[in-house]
């Protein structure tokens, strides 16, 4: 039974594919060409099923193991499936929806973003750091954030992407949430020049953090 619903949802995600879709996807590193809107209503009509989550998981492909995010219960995994699951992630989306939609949901999350934040992998690294940036604006209590900040000073500017992303992330919501610390976060941003001239399209605020946290802040004080 499981096998058969396995290869109905494999069918289903095969009809959803989009040449045009995954051409832009692929730009951007994700190998997959189904419309995530579309996605998402799949994963609506199959409801949570932690079973068929670990078979799309083990199928290796980006729109089954998406699909599979969207489906599962995140407080059921344990803390090495989540630490295996991350590192076989392989593309952007899937990592970030992983972090984001079942780490950051499960009880090993604050064991998880300490291990990964000293992984020597850069992009397992960088999801200990979106762990962070998520603490630093939720649960700052017991974060040195002045310790952060020394190690983004030491180490962004020299960061491979993903990772110099993510530290740039945690640096701006540090900025924007406490403000204490918001004029030594600007500096750093304007001495490093991290994403400086990231291309930004209009109506959209640049990621780079001075820009970042001055407009977050006015926009705080506008309500």
């Amino acid at each position: 039974m499981a096998e058969t619903a396995l290869a109905q949802v494999m069918a289903e995600l095969a009809e959803l594919e989009d040449p045009k879709t995954r051409e832009v996807n692929e730009r951007h590193g994700d190998d997959h060409g189904v419309n995530l809107s579309k996605l998402r209503a799949l994963a609506k009509r199959l409801k949570t099923q932690q079973e068929l989550t670990g078979q799309l998981w083990k199928t290796d492909d980006t729109a089954a193991r998406l699909l599979a995010i969207l489906i599962c219960r995140p407080k059921a995994f344990e803390r090495d499936e989540l630490d295996t699951m991350l590192r076989e992630a392989r593309t952007p989306k899937v990592h970030d929806w992983l972090v984001n939609y079942v780490v950051k949901k499960n009880p090993h999350s604050e064991e998880l973003r300490l291990a990964w934040s000293a992984d020597p992998d850069p992009v397992v690294a960088s999801a200990g750091w979106a762990l962070t940036t998520e603490r630093v604006a939720k649960k700052p209590d017991g974060l040195d954030l002045t310790a952060l900040l020394d190690v983004i000073e030491a180490e962004m500017k020299d960061a491979p992407d993903r990772l110099q992303w993510a530290m740039n992330h945690c640096l701006a919501q540090i900025g924007i949430e406490h403000a204490e610390h918001r004029t030594r976060a600007i500096d750093i941003g304007e001495r490093l020049g991290v994403l400086k001239d990231y291309p930004t399209p209009p109506g959209c605020t640049s990621p780079f953090a001075p820009i970042w946290i001055n407009e977050m802040v006015r926009r705080q004080h506008a309500k």
